[in-house]
């Protein structure tokens, strides 16, 4: 399902604010502190509160393998000016019916400045530019208000509420399902007269999302550790 381009681990992708990019095994530590504060983890169906410290170099390397071999795109989110310092995660999984999945975290000082709009705009733009998709699906719990904006500011619409298991969190929980068809996206992209501006109000500090830059920079030298959301 995920193109060649993105199989590399130079891949990346640049919003006005944001720079997206694998995530690496120096990222260890920030992905450990950030994602294993409850008020993270217990909104994901897969992070574990709190987080075995031995689990995170595991998950990292699994990440980038997916990467690799087009199972799914985790990339780690940046802030465009520090790209070293990772914020959040996002990712894209393959599903039975062929309609990909996507999850995000931020850590919590970086809520409410609109991030996780900016980078789900970001990758719901490449993989329908990229991947010939009729469909872009995702969840979130009930209890997460946050994440409902973003989707919505997004483009997704609600397909109702159903119990998901969530193995993390040890069980059965309420969530909503949301869904993004390849012509409602396209409508809005032509409606943007410059990038992403879908909602009528905007969170504290958030300007509109520029269009994401498909970014293959010249290969670095190879990290020296060998081979993301919720």
């Amino acid at each position: 399902m995920f193109p060649e381009l993105t199989r590399d681990d130079v891949f990346r992708l640049e919003t006005r604010r944001l720079w997206l990019r694998w995530p690496r095994m120096a990222d260890a530590n920030a992905i450990l502190r950030q994602a294993g504060e409850k008020a993270v983890a217990e909104m994901t169906a897969s992070i574990p509160h709190p987080y075995p410290p031995e689990a995170v170099e595991p998950f990292i390397f699994a990440m980038r393998k997916g990467n690799a071999l087009g199972e799914h795109l985790v990339l780690a989110i940046t802030p465009r000016s520090k790209p070293n310092e990772v914020i959040g995660m996002i990712g894209a999984h393959k599903q039975a019916s062929g309609v990909p999945f996507i999850g995000y975290w931020l850590g919590t000082p970086h809520w409410s400045k609109g991030y996780a709009t900016e980078a789900v705009q970001a990758l719901i733009d490449t993989l329908f530019s990229l991947v010939d998709l009729p469909a872009i699906e995702a969840d979130t719990r009930v209890i997460n208000p946050a994440s409902r904006r973003v989707l919505e500011k997004s483009g997704f619409r609600p397909e109702g509420s159903f119990l998901k298991s969530l193995p993390a969190r040890g069980g059965l929980f309420p969530c909503e399902q949301f869904r993004l068809d390849r012509s409602t996206w396209a409508a809005l992209k032509s409606w943007g007269a410059s990038g992403w501006a879908h909602a009528p109000e905007r969170e504290t500090g958030e300007e509109p999302a520029h269009a994401p830059t498909l970014g293959m920079p010249p290969r670095r030298q190879q990290e020296q550790a060998e081979p993301c959301p919720a």
